[in-house]
């Protein structure tokens, strides 16, 4: 078994990629929906952060994650905090599922993860799959999706690294900057990459 990372800047269609490697019947592990589950109500890490950032419940019990991303993600020493209280749980968690596919005799699997290279764990993994657009695209696309301003939406990308320094550790590049038709004809091209029996 091997195992690709697939990452990309925020907002830059890594979604959409995920997609498209789904419907070719590629497994995913996505590190976003591990983080969720993590932090369902009653839940240790959803204590474990409630704790550590006050005010980050909803009325209904839930993580209410713009009150967290605002605590957050102007701040550094923060974000290292509430890395630090989740990483680890998520860490165990990817381990348990990929070891669950790998099991299943699936012989390639994707984990996606928007901090992939930020976190290190890119050197673990056998190839690095990167969705990169340009940064006007992605501060439009992130003020639109989440309704931010472009002060908060610069915040936001200021958390990662910017794709330019990404794309030094990537295998593959998916330009999804154009059509959803160039985007996926692109993937499927990645995809006969890694499926091939001397893949990269």
């Amino acid at each position: 078994m091997r195992v690709y990372g697939l990452t990309g800047g925020i907002a830059s269609g890594k979604s959409t990629v995920t997609r498209f490697f789904q419907e070719l019947g590629v497994p995913v592990v996505d590190a976003d929906v591990v983080a969720r589950e993590l932090v369902e109500p009653g839940t240790v890490g959803l204590a474990a952060v409630a704790a550590r950032f006050p005010g980050v419940l909803g009325a209904d019990g839930r993580l209410d994650r713009k009150a967290l991303g605002a605590q957050v993600f102007g701040d550094a020493g923060e974000r290292e905090a509430l890395n630090a209280l989740l990483h680890p749980q998520i860490a165990a968690a990817v381990l348990e599922h990929t070891r669950a596919l790998a099991a299943e005799g699936h012989p390639v699997i994707l984990y996606d993860a928007a901090l992939l290279i930020e976190n290190g764990h890119h050197r673990a993994l056998d190839g690095v799959i990167l969705v990169v657009v340009p940064e006007a695209v992605q501060l439009a696309r992130l003020c639109a999706r989440d309704g931010l301003s472009k002060a908060e939406a610069r915040l936001r990308l200021g958390a990662q690294l910017p794709l330019k320094q990404k794309r030094v550790h990537a295998t593959f590049v998916v330009d999804n900057s154009g059509s959803l038709e160039d985007t996926r004809a692109q993937v499927n091209a990645v995809w006969r990459q890694l499926s091939a029996p001397e893949s990269p």
